[in-house]
């Protein structure tokens, strides 16, 4: 059966809106099972940990993945400026084009200053973006849910948005539900809810809003199963995103009769 409804990223159609984090997992078969079980097309990669000369096959992600099935999305983690940020976004597309990936531009932009709380830095965001965006990356970048700062980072020519549900890692869900739904509401790209998702009640919920996808890595690395935890995140997935098209029901003040009171007046 071919799939109609897809998500489309820069020049990449992909079936699957739910995309995966690869750290935090206890072991590498660990990581590599709980990505099948997720069914997930699109896993992120910190190019820190991108090592082609680690010579123990074994114990390297690069060696053990099908790429020809599995797009890989470096990210600039550890950034603390833009500098950091772009430098480490060449070497990601180096590193994804000798994986075998010739026209793999994705880079999922971190510039993050801030050691405690891990929010996104938006000016150094910006400056970045607007830089990778003229030397030809497919920017995905990660930022505060902010509606300005999205437009502008969708202005310079970011192929999606990626706001955060709440601070990386916290597990606290989605704390800022207007802003998003005003992201949502103005973007004309493909708006991915990153970090905080702690469920796959929030998952679905984040699909309901209108989101395109999800990205999520603590949630199922740290699991008590992080198998059956990917899988339930698949499924939420899918069926948040089976809800916003069937359309739900508005909220109202007053209970609606579900049926209807015609014929009742015989028990007058």
């Amino acid at each position: 059966m071919i799939k109609t409804d897809t998500l489309t990223i820069g020049n990449k159609i992909f079936n699957s809106r739910l995309l995966i984090g690869t750290g935090k997992y206890h072991s590498l078969i660990e990581m590599l099972s709980s990505i099948t079980e997720s069914e997930s097309e699109i896993i992120t990669v910190a190019v820190r940990r991108l090592n082609l000369l680690n010579l123990d096959k074994k114990e390297n992600l690069l060696f053990n993945i099908n790429w020809k099935d599995i797009w890989l999305l470096p990210n600039t983690a550890g950034a603390k400026t833009t500098e950091d940020a772009i430098r480490l976004a060449f070497l990601g597309r180096e590193l994804a084009k000798r994986l075998g990936q010739t026209n793999n531009n994705f880079i999922k932009l971190e510039v993050i200053s801030d050691s405690k709380y891990l929010l996104p830095d938006p000016i150094g965001t910006l400056k970045a973006a607007e830089f990778l965006v003229k030397k030809g990356f497919i920017v995905l970048p990660y930022t505060n849910a902010d509606p300005i700062l999205a437009k502008h980072l969708e202005d310079v020519g970011c192929s999606t948005i990626m706001p955060l549900g709440s601070p990386i890692g916290s597990g606290q869900g989605i704390q800022n539900k207007q802003n998003i739904e005003i992201i949502i509401e103005n973007s004309r790209v493909p708006v991915i809810i990153d970090a905080g998702i702690r469920s796959p009640s929030e998952a679905a919920f984040a699909m309901e809003m209108g989101a395109d996808a999800v990205l999520i890595n603590t949630a199922i690395a740290q699991a008590r199963n992080p198998l059956k935890m990917a899988k339930a995140m698949n499924l939420a997935v899918a069926a948040g995103r089976e809800a916003f098209l069937a359309g739900p029901i508005p909220s109202v003040k007053f209970a609606q009769s579900s049926s209807s009171i015609k014929g009742s007046a015989f028990l007058v």
